[in-house]
């Protein structure tokens, strides 16, 4: 019952080899082009990954800059003068940036807002102002 020939072996044969082989063409194909890809991705994470670790390592670098900046003394200059203020040593009419004094013009009824000047303004509309006219040299 079970008998097959050597010729009809023969023939079936190199039609599953073909079929077998066109599977595992495909499968291998689609394995490598797969594999591909994932490599592809894989780079690509990477590449991300290193570029976000640099970023985080510039940022912390520029963090221990700023405590550092703050943990050292200012510069002589640019607060002299503001400790013995603080501790009340020195006077503030003679350190502390003077502020403008203010007059009020005309009468302030209820409900309406004075109008105030301040004293610089006025006295810069007092005065003429100087061109390049006024502060050239005659010519002879």
């Amino acid at each position: 019952m079970l008998s097959i020939s050597s010729q009809h072996v023969s023939k079936i044969l190199p039609k599953i080899e073909k079929t077998v082989n066109e599977q595992l063409e495909t499968e291998v194909l689609g394995r490598s082009s797969n594999s591909s890809m994932t490599s592809y991705v894989v780079a690509a994470d990477l590449s991300e990954m290193e570029l976000k670790k640099i970023l985080i390592e510039k940022m912390e670098s520029n963090k221990h800059r700023e405590y550092a900046d703050k943990d050292e003394q200012p510069s002589a200059g640019s607060d002299w003068g503001s400790k013995r203020r603080r501790e009340g040593k020195e006077p503030e009419s003679t350190s502390a940036p003077k502020e403008k004094a203010t007059k009020t013009i005309g009468k302030s009824t209820q409900g309406s807002k004075s109008h105030q000047r301040t004293t610089s303004e006025s006295a810069l509309r007092k005065e003429p102002m100087q061109t390049t006219q006024d502060l050239e040299e005659p010519s002879q």
